[in-house]
């Protein structure tokens, strides 16, 4: 599965609220689709790494949730 776990605390690290990156022009419903854990495109990933200045794997990481064998 993906968790943007890594979003909110590239936003912590950073000292960017949910607020500041709407006021950067980030949608608050794809924000909040995210809270959620719902998925998002490429184009979304790619803005959220440009408005941080930061790389993909500070947005999302995959974590395997499947049981093996």
């Amino acid at each position: 599965m993906i968790s943007y776990r890594p979003l909110f605390k590239t936003m912590a690290e950073k000292n960017i609220s949910s607020y500041a990156l709407f006021k950067m022009g980030f949608s608050k419903a794809t924000y909040h689709s995210i809270k959620k854990g719902n998925s998002i495109s490429t184009n979304t990933v790619n803005q959220l790494c440009r408005l941080l200045q930061c790389s993909v794997s500070d947005i999302m990481e995959y974590i395997d949730d499947e049981p093996r064998g």
